[in-house]
């Protein structure tokens, strides 16, 4: 059941894009699927995340069909449905334009594991989805040809898609990302960065899930 609670979760989210630099005005948007029934609410399209109420969340059916709402969903509303239908671990998504990740998705460049907290909250390297019109369905089709397991992917000349089991879990995996992209940009720009290997990456998400946090 989608309810209130739900959609300021996503209103909070899409002011902490904001807060930490992710998006600019009315850019990017925010998703939560209940997997009870299926319903996805959305951020809607062009609207400032400052400025949304609770009833300006639209919800859809996976197909995209408006089910509740008064405003147009987000541009994006295809590729999130694209997604939820073929990944069941998923329950939310966040698409951003941060500037270093996307930096990389300009140059068509995966960013690889170089520092472990983005082995935490992302898992592996974030690879690049071809380029296509925002909005079409060829656009969330380059995304699900390299969706896998991904936790996040880089769209081509566009931005970024990261994903969580919920809200919350979307939105640190979206900030670590960013983070991460910054200092491997900035390391290239010094020198030769030295990625961490398979069994580092391993071990730091061993730590992160059973030693980091409290109990």
């Amino acid at each position: 059941m989608i309810t209130e609670d739900i959609k300021n979760q996503l209103i909070d989210a899409g002011k902490k894009l904001a807060q930490y630099k992710l998006i600019t005005l009315t850019g990017g948007n925010v998703s939560f699927r209940d997997s009870e029934t299926n319903l996805i609410a959305i951020t809607p399209s062009g609207m400032e995340y400052k400025d949304l109420k609770p009833d300006d969340i639209v919800i859809v059916n996976l197909d995209g069909e408006i089910v509740e709402g008064r405003r147009k969903p987000s541009s994006d509303t295809v590729a999130h449905c694209q997604i939820y239908q073929n990944r069941s671990d998923i329950n939310s998504i966040i698409h951003t334009h941060s500037p270093y990740a996307s930096c990389f998705a300009i140059l068509n460049e995966e960013i690889p594991i170089a520092q472990t907290t983005m082995a935490n909250e992302v898992g592996g390297a974030v690879k690049v989805a071809q380029y296509a019109p925002v909005g079409s369905d060829e656009f969330g089709k380059n995304v699900l040809k390299i969706l896998g397991n991904e936790k996040a992917i880089l769209l081509q000349n566009h931005g970024v898609l990261v994903f969580g089991e919920n809200v919350n879990h979307a939105l640190t995996a979206a900030v670590m990302l960013e983070d991460t992209a910054k200092v491997y940009y900035l390391a290239r720009s010094v020198g030769d960065p030295v990625l961490l290997t398979e069994k580092q990456v391993e071990d730091a998400n061993y730590i992160f899930q059973n030693v980091y946090g409290q109990a």
